[in-house]
């Protein structure tokens, strides 16, 4: 009987861990898709506006339609380039070179 009781203590007592950075990653991805569906429906190239606004951080660049501008403004610039960088290099998991 103790040593039911010390396995569900123990139990009890493991850290649980949720995959936080996949979680945000996921946000930022629903973001950004946000912006470049929006600018795809105002009739821009979505590519070269969201290139454009990453390397200016001019706002300009990103329409103000379905609050995109304020939307795109909320990610830090600097992670989602890493982000950017770590998905096009680590494709499938796998980093190249």
């Amino acid at each position: 009987m103790q040593e039911k009781n010390q396995k569900a203590v123990d139990n009890k007592q493991k850290t649980l861990m949720f995959p936080i950075k996949e979680q945000h990653k996921e946000a930022l991805r629903e973001k950004l898709q946000s912006v470049y569906d929006s600018l795809v429906e105002k009739g821009y190239n979505p590519i070269n506006q969201i290139v454009g606004y990453i390397i200016s951080e001019d706002p300009t660049y990103i329409t103000n339609y379905n609050n995109s501008r304020a939307i795109i403004s909320k990610i830090d610039r600097d992670e989602l380039l890493r982000t950017l960088i770590e998905d096009f290099i680590n494709t499938d998991g796998k980093k190249k070179g």
